[in-house]
């Protein structure tokens, strides 16, 4: 959104805002614009548009964060055809035309986000949209395995932005106490998208094409239409700092990068994030290998061996949008301030945190002992319930943490998690091939639960860091 968020919420502690130069402020009269007063009765505020306008636009943005997504791995089961059709037998360059994607969500955060927070989200959206169909297009396209890489690179590089900008829009248009519930729809793209990819595309490239799954991604995406607005240009935001815009400009675009290095929080949580994500696409370069190969089952089958997954994730997503919100709501109920670490209640990352290394457990021994097929889903269940709850509970908190510059927290974030999330699966097959399922699996269950009491341990020492280690953004 174009907007800025009136959320008093802004003031977080644990960062520092550029403040309004001296005579900017001396200057400030007439010109000065915020909300009508008060701003919880101005209808153009995006926290007083009706329920329908904000599900409406939370709509559009999670469906198009569910959607880039699922492009990453919606091309997996075509890989072979593409092999064939461009005359090349090597895995590592297999796995790269799969992984660059990731790595195009690792790059596209670090201008997207702090775009976005500069100049607004509506023409981000619009723009990357665009870009993301181009690329599409000419993936459809490709002539030989470089060009394909090539722009699939950048079709990932351009589709991240409602990932990195959706949890800005999310917290512009919704207060603190019903947060969650919008936060739960739209963190479910980053994870759902992966597991239905490969199903849908099991089915397609049978019955079409690799090329298909190209077309049918550019046909699916339509930029979501938002708001336009002009002005005069003498007229300010209350919030604009006064800052000259091309230093405001440069300093935005190193916020996120100076977020992950010097904010304990933001470092430590898109730690934890980044390793489970990569996990999660290591046990998906098995699948395929294992189903196929294992428990004989079609190459459209195969892809259905994803849903094991998606269950879990459907699962844990009811269940943390459910009480992601419950202790905000008790707090403001008794009259009390609602934190960000109310995001990391234990009833949430207790059973999220160990349900990750549990799946993982469950899944590597039952296919290396190939017991039916039904006992690695259920892991495989049992992993995705995790996943969606820690990635729900972190995103939330980055975003409640640091709301004046969600964007950059959660590209931060983003740019880690995409980066092990490209990285990653290129040594997994290596790796399960000299430990094999039962090892190579347990020992990224031994990781996850070592990294467990990250979100735990947040939720008791948070405050503390945020109050006594600032930044100057």
């Amino acid at each position: 959104m174009d907007s800025k968020s009136s959320d008093p919420e802004e003031q977080s502690v644990g960062l520092t805002d550029e403040k309004p130069s001296k005579e900017h402020a001396t200057n400030a009269s007439e010109y000065d614009v915020f909300w009508e007063e008060p701003a919880s009765e101005d209808p153009k505020n995006p926290m007083n548009w009706s329920s329908g306008r904000k599900w409406t636009i939370i709509g559009m943005v999670s469906f198009i964060t569910f959607l880039t997504p699922l492009a990453s791995s919606m091309f997996a089961p075509g890989i072979r055809q593409v092999l064939e059709d461009f005359g090349s037998t090597s895995n590592v360059l297999s796995s790269f035309v799969f992984s660059v994607y990731i790595l195009g969500f690792a790059f596209g955060p670090l201008i997207v986000a702090p775009v976005s927070e500069y100049s607004g989200r509506a023409w981000v959206y619009k723009v990357c949209n665009v870009l993301f169909v181009v690329f599409n297009i000419a993936s459809a396209l490709a002539p030989n395995m470089a060009s394909l890489v090539v722009f699939r690179f950048l079709d990932g590089f351009a589709g991240v932005a409602a990932i990195t900008c959706g949890s800005g829009t999310i917290a512009d248009l919704v207060p603190r106490e019903k947060r969650g519930q919008a936060m739960a729809i739209w963190s479910l793209g980053p994870l759902f998208g992966p597991i239905v990819g490969p199903v849908v595309g099991g089915f397609l490239v049978e019955a079409t094409n690799w090329r298909w799954v190209f077309w049918v991604l550019a046909i699916a995406r339509k930029a979501a239409q938002l708001r336009k607005s002009t002005g005069d240009i003498a007229y300010r935001s209350r919030l604009d700092s006064g800052i000259p815009p091309k230093q405001l400009f440069l300093r935005s675009l190193i916020r996120p990068s100076k977020m992950l290095v010097l904010s304990p929080i933001v470092a430590l949580m898109s730690s934890y994030i980044a390793a489970l994500y990569g996990f999660l696409y290591i046990l998906f370069t098995t699948f395929t290998i294992v189903f196929e190969g294992q428990y004989n089952f079609s190459a459209s089958g195969s892809g259905l061996s994803f849903l094991g997954s998606g269950v879990g994730m459907l699962l844990g997503l009811a269940y943390v949008g459910t009480l992601s919100d419950r202790k905000i709501r008790i707090k403001l109920e008794r009259k009390e301030a609602p934190t960000p670490e109310d995001r990391l209640p234990m009833y949430l990352t207790i059973p999220g945190s160990l349900a990750i290394p549990a799946g993982l457990f469950i899944y590597g021994w039952s296919t290396d002992k190939v017991v039916h097929w039904m006992i690695p889903e259920i892991g495989n269940a049992v992993t995705g319930f995790g996943m969606i709850i820690i990635l729900m509970c972190v995103q939330t908190y980055l975003v409640d943490a640091f709301l004046a510059h969600a964007a950059s927290a959660v590209a931060a974030c983003t740019v880690l998690r995409s980066l092990l999330g490209a990285l990653l699966p290129l040594c997994g097959l290596q790796m399960y091939d000299k430990l094999g399922l039962g090892w190579g699996n347990s020992l990224l269950a031994f990781l996850a639960l070592a990294m467990a009491p990250i979100p735990i341990l947040f939720q008791t020492w948070g405050e503390r860091l945020r109050t006594k280690w600032t930044i100057d953004l």
